[in-house]
């Protein structure tokens, strides 16, 4: 590890928290809505002090927790994910990968009662609902890959589809697990390759999996072994949903690009497989592959480039329409997920500045069907995290919600948690948090319902 470098994910925003804290009876301005009872629980990369990774991605992760409960804000905590890799734990070792020495610092969900800290390339660690660490969980044995960053839960079966990426034969597996908890399915994948996979997509019938420009690399020294291959075809797969599916996977070329979040995907009136996100080209991801190892030549932002894109996929045809639809720079794009794998109105983002540095900071909503787009302005110096919808009780309108978004202020030195009404983007309610929280990566909503039964009432 060198600890000399001023790495551009160590400084700003993403300057790691240094303490393990318990804060309880937080300050809100305004009201919070009385439904919002559970927890957010957002994840990011945060070394220990005098720790610096040749990488972002290999940064320890921190969970960070805000409890609220019928309008008060109960508590905030941050704690590391204990795993092997925070004490040093290698991920090579002589017998192989070890798929325990996990960062542990991109996601963090909810299914069957468990929450998970993830990272694509190990086991997910299990956590209380207090944030300790319980270990390393393999799905009682049945899961022997890694598991992805990016799983997804099937709204209307409660099934969690996932899959496992690696540069090295399987390249590719997928898995489901039932509401339970159990997994009931898994197969190989056949005609994957050692591309880069980060996230994907279900809809209703099928299984979107997605290839870009990015490949495993032995030459590539940051400890993250991929790198931009004009050799590598980008590409699509479309897989039915179902245990024969593997066997009738179809793959489509498209252009080169690279694609780390998918918005949504879903069938449309005429069968065809619609799939959104935002996508880099080769100039996006060099500069932002340059920014995550703190190398010269990198973006202002850890994302440079980075434009929404849809691809358009007709089985019929054996075709892919695909097109840049929007000239914002974003990531981390959501949506009310009750519409996953559904056709939907509504999608949000993080806006960044451009490559140029020019822009501010902001939450995003899409309106699909009119093609407008409005801001919430974060404000100077302040960079908002993925925004999380949450439904208001009694929703009958698929906006009818709440966003939630933590916020780093730079200038205070201070971090807040905005609710945000997600029809209009105005501010309902703010919680002020005891520190600053480290810029982040992903994280979700667990109302209390979600955790019944487990480990405390807390």
């Amino acid at each position: 590890m060198n600890t000399t470098d001023n790495k551009p994910y160590l400084t700003g925003h993403y300057t790691p928290t240094v303490d393990e804290i318990t804060a309880t009876d937080l300050t809100v301005e305004g009201s919070l809505p009385p439904e919002l009872t559970g927890r957010l629980i957002r994840n990011s990369h945060n070394p220990k002090p005098g720790v610096t990774p040749t990488h972002w991605f290999k940064g320890s992760g921190m969970v960070h927790g805000i409890r609220l409960r019928e309008g008060r804000a109960e508590w905030y905590r941050n704690r590391w994910v204990r795993t092997p890799a925070l004490d040093g734990a290698p991920y090579l070792t002589e017998h192989g990968p070890d798929l325990t020495a996990s960062p542990a610092g991109t996601h963090v969900i909810e299914h069957a009662g468990r929450l998970l800290a993830l990272c694509e390339a190990n086991l997910p660690f299990e956590l209380t609902r207090d944030l300790d660490t319980v270990g390393a969980h393999d799905f009682g044995g049945k899961l022997r890959s890694a598991m992805t960053a990016h799983p997804k839960t099937d709204p209307v079966t409660g099934e969690l589809h996932f899959f496992g990426s690696s540069p090295f034969p399987p390249y590719l597996m997928y898995y489901v697990a039932d509401a339970k908890g159990h997994i009931t399915h898994s197969a190989e994948i056949p005609g994957a390759t050692a591309s880069l996979k980060h996230d994907f997509a279900i809809t209703r019938h099928h299984v979107v999996f997605v290839e870009g420009t990015v490949t495993f690399d032995p030459g590539e020294y940051s400890g993250i072994p991929y790198s931009w291959n004009d050799a590598q075809p980008a590409r699509i797969g479309v897989m039915p949903r179902g245990p024969q599916g593997a066997a009738k996977i179809r793959w489509f070329s498209i252009e080169p690009g690279n694609m780390l979040h998918a918005a949504n995907a879903y069938e449309d009136a005429q069968g065809r497989i619609v799939l959104e996100g935002p996508a880099v080209d080769r100039e996006g991801f060099q500069l932002s592959w340059n920014w995550w190892v703190g190398a010269p030549g990198r973006g202002t932002e850890p994302n440079t480039r980075s434009y929404t894109r849809r691809w358009v996929v007709d089985l019929t045809a054996g075709s892919v329409d695909e097109q840049i639809i929007d000239d914002l720079a974003v990531e981390f794009p959501t949506l009310n997920e009750e519409f996953l794998g559904a056709e939907h109105r509504y999608q949000y983002a993080v806006s960044f500045p451009d490559q140029e540095g020019y822009g501010g900071y902001g939450i995003v909503k899409y309106d699909r069907a009119t093609g407008a787009r409005s801001i919430h302005q974060a404000g100077d110096a302040r960079l908002p995290s993925e925004a999380v919808f949450v439904p208001a009780a009694g929703a009958t309108r698929e906006d009818d919600g709440y966003l939630l978004t933590v916020v780093s202020d730079l200038k205070q030195n201070a971090s807040q948690l905005l609710v945000l009404d997600a029809s209009g983007l105005d501010r309902i309610a703010t919680v002020h948090l005891p520190h600053r929280v480290t810029g982040g990566i992903h994280g979700s909503w667990i109302p209390d319902s979600d955790l019944d039964g487990t480990d405390s009432d807390n």
